[in-house]
Parts: structure tokens; sequence; C-alpha cells
């Protein structure tokens, strides 16, 4: 159902059982999947590709220009997977040249008031909550939650399973399977609690929670540590995902806590 007070591009692509409250606001270059929900007082910009059985909630912004000086008018992309739910006033930016689209996939809750910037990557099953500010090209991958107040550095990683605190400010790389808090964020164990809800194993929790107590409770730096993990341990999932993503780090790991 289509309001006849919303403002609807003749050339949008919108799918099949789509219900667009009034003064919702849709332009030329959009395609909306199946069975979404925009509500009232929404704007879909140029450059939106939404999935199915997605809402977007009041107030809300998505494929905005990037906040960006270096943008130079290039044709750009915000990429929205299925079931996912953008809550009111969230802004989310279509890309640059640097990646030419900004990602939100499946399955995510984006919480009221919060920012994507542009060339970001959220993955599949991932909360951001109320008034999380992501800043431009950071990695959030799969079933992380960043809570509500959160500040996020440009080019950050954040890997699988992260729970981080409210109110943190994360301007290092997060590694999978971790909770973050305090301030300044540090290391404060694993998110044992997700990862349960996951369906993980005991075994591999405490794979984990051995693997993590090698790299910030043994007194290594982390060359040394990432040596001590790689013959210690066996080749698994768990060790080679927190292996390969240290590895990679470019900004660094955040720090351990100071109680280690």
């Amino acid at each position: 159902m289509h309001s006849p007070l919303a403002v609807i591009h003749p050339e949008a692509k919108i799918g099949e059982n789509v219900t667009i409250d009034p003064f919702a606001i849709i332009e030329k270059d959009v395609v909306i999947g199946n069975n979404c929900h925009i509500f009232s007082h929404t704007t879909i910009l140029n450059g939106t590709r939404m999935g199915s059985d997605c809402m977007v909630f009041p107030g809300a912004v998505i494929a905005g220009i990037p906040q960006d000086l270096k943008f130079a008018g290039e044709e750009s992309v915000v990429e929205i997977g299925n079931h996912t739910t953008i809550r009111e006033c969230v802004t989310i930016n279509r890309g640059t040249a640097s990646k030419e689209k900004t990602i939100v996939g499946n399955n995510c809750l984006i919480m009221a008031y919060s920012h994507i910037a542009h060339d970001c990557v959220v993955r599949d099953n991932i909360i951001i909550g109320n008034a999380a500010q992501i800043a431009g090209e950071v990695e959030i991958n799969d079933f992380a939650i960043v809570s509500g107040g959160s500040l996020v550095h440009q080019f950050t990683r954040i890997s699988k399973h992260v729970m981080i605190q409210g109110g943190s400010r994360v301007g290092k790389d997060i590694p999978p399977y971790t909770l973050i808090g305090r301030d300044p964020i540090a290391y404060c164990g694993i998110n044992i609690v997700g990862l349960r809800r996951r369906g993980f194993t005991n075994n591999q929790i405490f794979l984990i929670q051995d693997i993590y107590r090698t790299l910030y409770t043994r007194g290594l730096n982390n060359t040394e540590a990432l040596n001590a993990i790689e013959t210690e341990y066996e080749p698994s999932m768990e060790r080679d995902l927190i292996l390969n993503f240290i590895k990679s780090s470019k900004r660094g790991i955040v720090r351990g806590s100071i109680d280690d």
C-alpha cells in the first residue's frame, strides 16, 4: 500500500507488498525489495538498494551524500540486506570513490539516532545501539554488538561475536569473541553470553578463553603471543580467526585490561 501523501518517483523500483506511509520521500534511483515497510517522514535517496522484509522508521535518511571532503559527486550506493530494521532518525551515507558502496547486511538492527558513514561494511546479524556513531570505512563483522553512544574511529575493524560497552570510544581493532569496555577501552574478557546464545560449546569457549590468556596475561608482546598461539594450539576455526585478524590489523588491537 502506497499512501497518496508519499512522494515516490515513478521510476523507483518498488517490490511487491511494500507499505509506504504518508510523507515518505523515495527518489528515482532507488530499489526496495518485497514486504518492506517505509514509515512516514523517511527519506530514501538516490543510490539506495534495499532487500526484502526491511523496516525503515520515521526520520531515517538512507543514502545521503558522504560527509567526506574528498567526495566529488561520483556515483555510489547503499546496499541493505534482508530483514534489517532501521529505527528513527538513523542516517546511512552512500559510498565514495574509495569503495563505491556502504553495506548493511541481513538481519541487522540499527537503533535510533545512530550514524553509519561512507564506505562502511556492516555484516549480518549486527546490532548498532542508540546514537552510536560509526565513522567512514569501518568494518563490523557478523554478530557484533556496538552498544549505545559508542564512537567508532574511521578505518577501525570490529570482528565477529564482539560486544562493546555503551559509550565506548573505539580507536583500535577489536578481535573476535571479545567483551570490550572501560574508559579508555580495554579487553574485559570474552563474550561468553553471546557465544552461548549462538551455540558455542564449552570446549570452544574454554579454547577461546585460553587463547586470550596467552595474548593478554602472559606478559608477551604481540609477536611473541602470536607465535605462542600458533605453536601451542591446534588449528581450529576459533584459533585461526583470532590469529588472522590480529596479523592483518593495521591499526593495532585493543589493549589488555590494566587489571591483567
